[in-house]
């Protein structure tokens, strides 16, 4: 009872209410948002020879999204914590759908001299100037999504939210992959456009219309859900002030300036780093490395129906992975064991060739190993961050962890210019990079020893 004596709300019911509300749009949200930042590795099986793009020119472009994402990651974080989830995230969503959709028209711009001046065809510089833009564009969303879960859910509910909410990486790769491949197959030469470009238009038009579903739907916060009743809303709010009264006893850090000079700040960023190397290299490169399995070249549906293989597993042990988290409190080992997977998985594409089965379970472990590792990792620096040092520095972390975007898709490209196709040594750069990610963030979060009272 209350003190007005009216029944106390139920804790469990009210943040399940909460999650049905919020996470199925976030969800959605990303799905759109995951499948319009990684068609391009569908749309390289064709676009490539089309443009005469090497696979150095294509790692380099498909990566260079992360440089813009990196450069407006943290303002627009920021700017987020200012306007509010609703305007900026639908503001987001619009801009890049916009984005997505004009790379239909990568082979027709002419450029120039300015393109000239930068060592690039027309063609390469209109890819690389997109893939730039688009990543500036959706710079804030995903981080602005981990932030958007503090204002909700406490730390020991956030894992699990987190995961179904990640679940959309996988959910956008077992829907897009199949209708990626089914687009550049049976939409070729329709209406006078290749297949890519048909992909770049059909799949930039779902991130606009969710954009406009985001600015009618989501809510700010819990102070403007009128779905919640007052009793519910005070509910949360004393949650979360609790947490926040907690934070201080592990070393909170309330302000920006504070957030740059924590160490583990950094450390967790380079940890995320190492994860992204590995996610990132998979997902751009998997279509290609699938076709080399033995599909006939012009197949893709077929590319995209074995494409949905690894992401299907992932799904599944990722919410598991996530539950077990929750479940159990254990947010270092479940993180340290996803980078685990990926060292497996990763290796084992280095020394396996010719083998499609032993392959494609190699691409589900380092799949699987790259979605279980994040979610258990967001609730470590949520729990020390709060304020505009949560908002700085969640972003502040992606941003430096989303390079590996770049670095890892970019590197798997020249090595495979230079080894006439063959990635051997990509991939075991990529796993030592991922066990040098699982020992650092073990050390990162390990407990100090309590200093002595002065």
């Amino acid at each position: 009872m209350n003190e007005a004596g009216a029944v106390a709300p139920d804790e469990g019911a009210t943040f399940r209410k909460i999650a049905w509300r919020v996470v199925p749009l976030l969800f959605l949200g990303y799905i759109v948002a995951f499948l319009d930042r990684v068609n391009v590795g569908f749309a390289k099986l064709q676009m490539a020879a089309d443009l005469e793009f090497s696979d150095a020119v294509y790692g380099f472009g498909a990566g260079v999204f992360f440089i813009g994402y990196f450069v407006f990651e943290v303002p627009s974080n920021l700017v987020l914590r200012k306007v509010g989830a609703r305007i900026w995230m639908a503001r987001i969503m619009v801009t890049w759908g916009i984005i997505s959709s004009l790379f239909m028209f990568t082979g027709s711009v002419q450029w120039g001299p300015v393109s000239a001046a930068f060592g690039c065809t027309d063609e390469q510089f209109t890819f690389y100037l997109l893939r730039f833009l688009l990543g500036a564009a959706e710079a804030g969303f995903f981080p602005g999504v981990i932030l958007y879960l503090t204002f909700w859910f406490p730390a020991q509910r956030r894992a699990q939210m987190v995961a179904w909410f990640m679940t959309g990486i996988a959910v956008s790769n077992i829907i897009g992959a199949p209708v990626s491949g089914a687009i550049l197959q049976y939409m070729d030469n329709v209406g006078g456009m290749r297949g890519w470009q048909w992909l770049f238009l059909m799949e930039g038009i779902p991130s606009i219309v969710m954009g406009v579903v985001l600015f009618v739907m989501l809510v700010d916060g819990p102070t403007k859900a009128k779905w919640l009743g007052e009793a519910e809303r005070k509910l949360i709010l004393r949650r979360l002030e609790e947490e926040a009264a907690a934070k201080g006893v592990v070393g909170e850090r309330h302000g920006i300036a504070q957030v740059f000079g924590d160490w583990r700040i950094w450390a967790f960023g380079v940890v995320y780093f190492t994860g992204a190397l590995c996610l990132y290299t998979t997902n751009f490169w998997m279509p290609t490395l699938i076709s080399e399995f033995g599909v006939a070249p012009a197949n893709f549906l077929e590319i995209g129906l074995i494409s949905m293989v690894p992401w299907g597993v992932t799904a599944i042990v990722q919410v598991l992975w996530a539950w077990n988290s929750d479940r159990t409190g254990e947010r270092r080992w479940h993180t340290a064991g996803g980078f685990a997977m990926c060292v497996a998985g990763m290796t084992m594409l280095a020394l396996i060739d010719g083998q499609p089965v032993l392959q494609l379970a190699a691409l589900t472990l380092v799949t699987s190993g790259a979605l279980c590792w994040v979610v258990a990792f967001w609730s470590i620096p949520t729990s020390l961050l709060s304020g505009a040092a949560a908002a700085a520095g969640i972003a502040w972390i992606n941003s430096i962890g989303n390079l590996g975007g770049h670095f890892g898709p970019d590197l798997i490209g020249r090595i495979r210019e230079v080894n006439g196709g063959n990635a051997d040594m990509a991939f075991l750069t990529l796993a030592g990079a991922a066990a040098f990610g699982g020992i650092l963030i073990l050390l990162a979060t390990m407990k100090r020893p309590a200093t002595r009272a002065a």
